[in-house]
């Protein structure tokens, strides 16, 4: 288990994210999670949404995220039978920031410079990471457009990693090249929750 995931003081000024806080939002930001800002109110808060199934990974993030958040996961029904596990942080100065370079009329972007870490890629990895049968390993960036994706696959070279777009039927996403997945579970392996080991073992 990641033993920094639990130290979130890290020398950050009271009511400021700590970096790690920043590195599991973004990388929550760029997989599962959205920002929103409800009306007439002034700052984003970040809404944490997955399936029943994955409950340690919520209780995970709800751990690192614990003081921006009024209370702690809850389940609610959903269509087709889905349980669904989530929680919300508070409204946060920081989290509107995030929202101005992350989303344009409620649709997520890449903003231009963004720099990856390995923390952030592996939330990411665990959000939207996925390994087929051939053992290809993906990042389903589909709701990204094609622009976007070349930003990420620019970030993700920054970190020593190759990957190319591959398409899924009409839309397309990331693919590593086999060469780049030994440097990517060295770059995450540690950082990845137990139950979420499957998509990286090689």
């Amino acid at each position: 288990m990641l033993e920094i995931a639990y130290n979130i003081s890290m020398d950050n000024t009271v009511g400021s994210l700590t970096q790690l806080q920043k590195s599991v939002i973004i990388g929550t930001i760029l997989g599962d999670g959205y920002l929103r800002v409800i009306k007439n109110r002034k700052n984003a808060f970040l809404e944490i949404n997955h399936s029943l199934s994955q409950k340690e990974y919520v209780d995970w993030k709800f751990k690192i995220l614990e003081n921006l958040s009024k209370s702690g996961p809850k389940t609610r029904g959903g269509a087709n039978g889905r349980i669904a596990y989530r929680f919300y942080t508070r409204q946060h100065s920081e989290l509107t920031e995030l929202l101005s370079l992350f989303y344009n009329n409620g649709r997520k972007i890449i903003p231009p410079n963004l720099k990856l870490d390995p923390i952030m890629l592996s939330v990411w990895f665990m959000d939207d990471g996925s390994k087929c049968r051939q053992a290809d390993v993906y990042l389903n960036t589909q709701q990204f457009s094609i622009e976007d994706q070349n930003l990420l696959i620019k970030s993700l070279q920054d970190l020593g990693l190759v990957a190319r777009l591959n398409k899924d039927k009409i839309y397309y996403r990331i693919r590593f090249i086999k060469s780049s997945l030994p440097i990517l579970k060295q770059l995450i392996y540690q950082y990845i929750i137990p139950s979420m080991r499957y998509k990286i073992e090689l």
